[in-house]
């Protein structure tokens, strides 16, 4: 695991989400599309403002990455409502060590890639390259069809679903950190 002064590093030079979406050169118009048109419902960020502690969300995308294109958007406009949440964007190519530590299904380079960092920028948990079900599907009945038509589906769940599976894993993804770093502080010992 890479040590927290490092993580720190990592995460302080990584681009803002509104940073990142100026240098995305591929599918420029689809980020900025699925960004201008995201709207996170009063009920989500209410949850994920529930959750107590600072949290700090590092993502490995790239921009030619349709996955990417349809998450990190609705990833940074969750964050934009949460004051004590923070969203930064890496390039997977660039960060192979990082990526190759989060592994889906321990061989594959799947973007993107959210970790979640608590205090003192220890990695408490991290979630990708999909929402739960949409990956199920993409890799049962998904895999008989072309690559293109699998594509087009994923794209649909995508365009029906209007974000809410992934705003759902990303207050999950919070809850189950805070409660790794609740569980992870020292008890003060009774007098």
């Amino acid at each position: 695991m890479t040590p927290p002064t490092l993580q720190r590093e990592r995460f302080e030079s990584a681009l803002t989400f509104p940073a990142y979406l100026e240098t995305v050169a591929r599918n420029e118009e689809l980020w900025r599309g699925v960004y201008g048109r995201v709207k996170v419902p009063a009920d989500v960020v209410e949850d994920a403002r529930a959750v107590p502690g600072r949290w700090r969300l590092l993502a490995l995308s790239e921009d030619w990455c349709g996955d990417a294109v349809n998450i990190l958007p609705v990833i940074a406009r969750l964050v934009e409502a949460l004051p004590d949440v923070e969203l930064r964007v890496l390039s997977r190519d660039e960060n192979l060590d990082l990526m190759d530590a989060h592994l889906t299904d321990g061989r594959s380079r799947s973007i993107p890639v959210v970790i979640v960092y608590g205090d003192c920028y220890r990695e408490l948990g991290w979630w990708g390259p999909r929402p739960r079900e949409l990956q199920r599907w993409v890799k049962g009945d998904g895999m008989q069809l072309e690559a293109s038509q699998r594509y087009t589906e994923v794209r649909r769940f995508y365009a029906r679903d209007r974000g809410r599976a992934i705003l759902m894993e990303m207050v999950e993804l919070l809850r189950a950190a805070a409660e790794e770093q609740r569980r992870a502080k020292p008890r003060a010992r009774a007098l």
